[in-house]
C-alpha cells in the first residue's frame, strides 16, 4: 500500500565525481552511469524510492563530450531545455542515431544496454528516471522487458511528466515517495502502451535499411530546397507509389511527414541555439513562407515558433 506524504530520499543536490562512487546503486543511477562520459554535468540532484530513481542535471556550452552510458536499470531520459547541435550514438544491437539533440526529446535504455555517444556543441538541462528491472517486472509484467531502446523521439508527455518531477524536486517540500511511485507506474504503462512493438509489418513491403539511410541521407542534404517525391523514389528504383507505400512501412510516415519533421527539427533546433528571426529559419529549414511553416510547426509541436523559442532557450 502507498504511504501518502513520506517523503522520497533526496542525495545532496551537488555529487562530485567522487562521491559519486560511494552512491548505493542497487537501483542504478545516471551518477553510476555517466562515469565514463569524459567530462561531468553540473548541478547534479538525485532522488530515490523503492524501485526508482529521478535524476536531473545541466551542463553549460561543451565543444565535445564522449563516453558511453550503460546501467542495470531502465532508463527514461529527456532532454528538459538547451540541447545539442549533434548527438551522435550507437547502442547495442547496432542501432544508430545521428542528429540534433532537441528540447523534448526522449530516449529509452533497456537494463544492460549500452550506448556509446558523442555530444557536439552541448547545452543543456535533462532529468532522467531509472527503473529497477526487477521490480518493474513484478508490479507490470512484461511492459518494459521487451521494449526496444527508442533515440530521439519527441514526447510532449514524457517531457511534461519529467519536467514536474523537476519542478516539484526544485521545492523546499521536494518529492512525495507515493507520487514517484504512482506516477513512474503510470509512465511504464505509457511507455509499453505508446512504444511496444507487438506487431510488425510484413517484411517484404518495407525499404531495407540502407535504402531507407540513402533517402534520409538526401532529405537530411536538401532540406533548403523543394524535395520531390520522384526524386526519392529514384534513388532506390522505385515507382513513386511503391517507394510511398515502403517508406510509410518503414518509419510510420508518409515523405511528406518525414520531410516537414526533419525541417521542423532543423528549424527548433535554430530558434533554441541562434538568434535568426522566425522568417529567416523558416526560409533556411526549407518552408516555402513564414505562414506554411507555422502551421506546419504547430501541427507537429502544438506550439506557434515564437512561444517555443521562450519556453526552450536556454
Amino acid at each position: 500500500m502507498l504511504s501518502f506524504g513520506r517523503a522520497a530520499s533526496r542525495l545532496p543536490n551537488k555529487v562530485g565525481p567522487r562521491s559519486s562512487r560511494h552512491v548505493r546503486h542497487g537501483i542504478d543511477g545516471l551518477s553510476a552511469a555517466f562515469e565514463r562520459l569524459s567530462s561531468r554535468p553540473d548541478g547534479w540532484r538525485c532522488v530515490r524510492w523503492p524501485g526508482g530513481t529521478f535524476e536531473t542535471a545541466h551542463r553549460p556550452l561543451t565543444a565535445f563530450v564522449e563516453g558511453s552510458i550503460a546501467s542495470s536499470s531502465h532508463l527514461i531520459m529527456t532532454t528538459l531545455s538547451g540541447g545539442a547541435e549533434r548527438h551522435e550514438f550507437t547502442i547495442d544491437g547496432g542501432r544508430r542515431h545521428d542528429g540534433p539533440d532537441l528540447p523534448a526529446s526522449i530516449s529509452f535504455l533497456p537494463a544492460q544496454c549500452e550506448r556509446r555517444l558523442r555530444l557536439h556543441n552541448v547545452a543543456w538541462r535533462w532529468a532522467t528516471i531509472a527503473f529497477d528491472a526487477d521490480a518493474i517486472e513484478r508490479l507490470a509484467p512484461g511492459s518494459l522487458g521487451g521494449l526496444a531502446p527508442i533515440a530521439g523521439a519527441e514526447d510532449r508527455f514524457v517531457w511534461n511528466l519529467l519536467a514536474e518531477f523537476d519542478r516539484l524536486d526544485a521545492q523546499e517540500s521536494g518529492l512525495d515517495e507515493a507520487y514517484c511511485e504512482t506516477m513512474s507506474h503510470a509512465l511504464v504503462l505509457y511507455l509499453a502502451k505508446r512504444y511496444g512493438r507487438p506487431a510488425t509489418l510484413p517484411q517484404r513491403i518495407r525499404l531495407p535499411g540502407y535504402r531507407l539511410r540513402r533517402v534520409a541521407d538526401f532529405i537530411d542534404a536538401h532540406l533548403h530546397k523543394a524535395i520531390r517525391i520522384a526524386d526519392l523514389a529514384r534513388l532506390v528504383d522505385l515507382s513513386e507509389g511503391h517507394f510511398h507505400r515502403a517508406f510509410r512501412a518503414s518509419t510510420g510516415k508518409t515523405p511528406l511527414q518525414f520531410i516537414n519533421g526533419q525541417r521542423v527539427a532543423l528549424a527548433k533546433h535554430a530558434l533554441v541555439r541562434s538568434d535568426a528571426s522566425v522568417t529567416q529559419i523558416a526560409l533556411d529549414a526549407g518552408f516555402v513562407s513564414p505562414t506554411h511553416f507555422a502551421r506546419i510547426f504547430r501541427s507537429e509541436t502544438g506550439q506557434s515558433p515564437s512561444d517555443y523559442r521562450r519556453t526552450f532557450r536556454l
